[in-house]
């Protein structure tokens, strides 16, 4: 494909064999991670691989079991901390329903050869929705670790609260040798089924973006920041006033260079369904006006990466006529999408599901379920970008 933002744009073999699912990528040290699910009959294996300059390496199983929840939109994701040490989390079903599962990590401090017995982030065992979890590193040897947590869910007392019978989101910190902070609330009602997004500002700041739920249900995007003081009061990017009584399954994605923090999102307001970017250039602490990026009839499950020139490259799911496009753009503050490329175009009768991108020096990664005749396979395509991006 010709493109005015990459000198070249290929298609990347993965690591996974036919029938792996819900790629998750990240990079260190200009280095890409993916993680990435299996079934093997009625087991689920949780993997991951890296990928050098050499290619990748073997694949490497990090849990394996007949218990493990999967999903199409919360799925397993792989971070790794500044010191090299990997993280890489699944969830486990705990309880009498579908949706009673708990998050668990496991560390690898060589390369992903072998892992550290499972880590429960949340403080919370009951038999409730632990998931769509993000991670971000924080320091050298520290991670930080956000999740929708449904402990308040008929609970009563201390464990609800201030808001009954709602998500909320939570956070720790996890260190490089296993050990947790303390399980804090960051938002106590929020939407219960969107995926989460952290990124962190040059001087460390850690942020978080979630979409949120009012009492009336008004479920727009929120950030939070955690600085030395602790998680600060969130804020609204944008209000966007979409109000739905039930969760578009539809989180936002956030990216952040220096003190430059860049939102995308999926919202529906007003029926119009429209795929939004916003800028803000004070570390988060409050955001311009967005601007709408999509061609007219966006799916949303964006993603973000900031480039070095400060515009952003988002990546969407869009319907064009001969099916499901993902699209990818770069925009800038005030100006929009400059020109948006079809990476993809799916036209089977199953979803992409939730692409995902990473930057790793000059190579941009995305990857996605595609669907195939017999089952999923993931797809990788890696674009190099020109030398003034």
């Amino acid at each position: 494909m010709s493109s005015t933002l990459f000198e070249q744009f290929e298609d990347v073999p993965a690591p996974s064999p036919p029938g792996a699912h819900e790629p998750s990528l990240t990079s260190h040290e200009d280095t890409l991670y993916m993680s990435w699910m299996e079934q093997v009959g009625p087991e689920t294996k949780v993997m991951m691989a890296v990928r050098t300059a050499e290619g990748w390496s073997d694949p490497r199983l990090v849990q394996q079991g007949d218990d493990l929840f999967v999903n199409w939109a919360d799925f397993p994701g792989i971070a790794v901390f500044d010191d090299g040490t990997i993280a890489v989390h699944w969830l486990r079903e705990i309880g009498p329903s579908s949706f009673d599962y708990q998050v668990e990590i496991s560390l690898s401090h060589d390369g992903g050869t072998t892992w550290g017995q499972p880590l429960i982030p949340h403080a919370d065992r009951s038999f409730a929705q632990h998931g769509f979890v993000s991670k971000w590193p924080a320091g050298q040897s520290g991670l930080a670790v956000i999740w929708l947590d449904g402990r308040a869910y008929g609970a009563e007392g201390d464990e609800a609260l201030t808001a009954p019978d709602a998500m909320q989101l939570r956070a720790t910190m996890l260190a490089s040798d296993g050990m947790l902070g303390d399980d804090v609330a960051i938002d106590l009602q929020t939407c219960s089924c969107c995926q989460t997004s952290l990124t962190a500002t040059g001087d460390g700041t850690i942020i978080a973006a979630y979409r949120d739920r009012t009492d009336g249900e008004i479920r727009d995007i929120s950030v939070a920041r955690l600085t030395g003081e602790g998680w600060e009061k969130p804020l609204t990017v944008h209000e966007d006033g979409w109000e739905i009584s039930g969760c578009p399954v539809n989180g936002p994605a956030i990216s952040a260079q220096e003190r430059t923090v860049v939102a995308a999102w999926f919202t529906g307001a007003n029926d119009v369904p429209a795929v939004k970017v916003a800028f803000s250039e004070d570390g988060g602490l409050g955001f311009g006006d967005p601007d709408r990026i999509d061609l007219g009839n966006p799916v949303g499950r964006v993603d973000i990466e900031m480039l070095d020139d400060g515009s952003a490259l988002v990546s969407w799911v869009e319907w064009k006529a001969d099916g499901e496009a993902l699209m990818l753009c770069p925009v800038r503050a005030g100006l929009g999408c400059v020109s948006s490329e079809v990476i993809a175009v799916n036209t089977a009768g199953s979803s992409v599901n939730f692409p995902r991108m990473v930057r790793a020096g000059n190579d941009v990664y995305i990857a996605w379920t595609q669907p195939v005749d017999g089952g999923d396979t993931i797809a990788l395509r890696r674009g190099i970008l020109r030398a003034d991006q």
